[in-house]
């Protein structure tokens, strides 16, 4: 009869490896090589433990079921939160391309701290993912970096990849694949736009100096002003997170002291879009008649309230990352960069500026 694992008053407890060994009648240290697939055990001696794990419902451990042919490859995505579109798009992208391909996912959230990141991909570099997939904004300082780059030598070394999805390189000696969005020619182009309606004074909200999503996005609405001949204002350039109430806040605090200084807005994100709205209605101001207003993402609730923004194929850098991963895997070569496009979204938010 086989024995089950064994229960403590009236939860379930896990089986041990001492039990598999008493129960295939080896010793501790045979179970453990085997199951780690580095001992060349006798065909009996291994049917013996690999029967033991299985009626002692031993299913923890991984590597018995890789040891029986039966185990899947993993996908591991790391983002800043599940409850933002942005992130939950590319999510989704991960996942969709995953299935396809018979892999599982697992997912981190960060809050987009630092650390809170590297300490995740150290946890799920132990889980032996093929991939590693890494989506949004930090702090990339030089001690980041170099963690970071420690970490994808290390992840390589088992033959998994790094991914880093939607943010530039950590430079030229980093076995890193790099999928990202061309953030600084969005920004130019939906700068461009509202300068060529006649708008100069445009207010930048979402500036996060140090933070590579918005430092490109900021970068390109600079780049856009000089090719306009148009004089770079920095108190035109408001700080900043990608969040619906930080664009609230920001527009309300920018409101505060009367009419405002600029005649177009340039939002980060839709999220900020929304917020700043939101706090320009409540002014009395309409958009575009008073303000036009451009975004960056083209996710909700851009269709919602008619913004003009810059649309990126955000499910598509999620699949994108996973089928480079899974490629480099068993091609190798250098990791490969690649950069997906931009375009602008035309809807109701902006007006030319009538000359006085």
């Amino acid at each position: 009869m086989a024995r089950k694992a064994a229960k403590i008053g009236d939860g379930p407890r896990h089986t041990t490896i001492r039990e598999v060994a008493e129960l295939a009648g080896v010793s501790v240290a045979t179970v453990s090589r085997i199951l780690s697939g580095t001992y060349p055990a006798a065909p009996a001696t291994r049917a013996k433990v690999m029967r033991a794990v299985e009626e002692l419902d031993y299913v923890a451990n991984h590597h018995a079921r890789a040891l029986q042919g039966t185990t899947r490859g993993s996908i591991a995505i790391i983002v800043n939160s599940v409850i933002s579109p942005h992130y939950a798009h590319v999510a989704q992208g991960v996942q969709t391309q995953a299935a396809e391909d018979n892999r599982l996912c697992q997912i981190g959230t960060t809050g987009g701290e630092a650390e809170r990141e590297l300490a995740m991909v150290q946890f799920m570099r132990e889980q032996h993912p093929e991939a590693v997939i890494l989506v949004g904004n930090v702090a990339a300082d030089e001690e980041y970096r170099a963690r970071m780059s420690r970490y994808a030598h290390a992840l390589a070394a088992i033959g998994s990849r790094l991914v880093l999805c939607g943010r530039p390189p950590l430079g030229p000696d980093v076995p890193a694949i790099v999928v990202e969005y061309d953030n600084t020619g969005g920004a130019f182009a939906a700068t461009s736009h509202l300068l060529s309606g006649g708008h100069k004074r445009i207010l930048f909200l979402g500036r996060r100096t140090g933070y590579t999503t918005a430092d490109a996005r900021i970068d390109g609405y600079r780049k856009a002003l000089a090719a306009h001949g148009v004089e770079h204002d920095p108190h035109l350039e408001v700080d900043g997170t990608f969040e619906r109430f930080e664009g609230y806040r920001m527009m309300k605090e920018r409101l505060a002291s009367g009419a405002p200084d600029f005649t177009a807005v340039f939002a980060a994100n839709d999220q900020i879009a929304a917020g700043a709205r939101q706090a320009l209605v409540e002014t009395g101001l309409r958009i575009p008649e008073d303000v036009s207003m451009v975004g960056f993402d083209d996710l909700p609730p851009a269709m919602d309230i008619d913004l003009t923004t810059v649309s990126l194929p955000h499910e598509e850098l999620g699949r994108i990352a996973v089928r480079l991963a899974l490629q480099h895997a068993r091609m190798g070569g250098a990791p490969p960069h690649t950069v997906l496009g931009t375009h602008l979204v035309i809807r109701g938010s902006v007006r030319p500026l009538l000359p006085i």
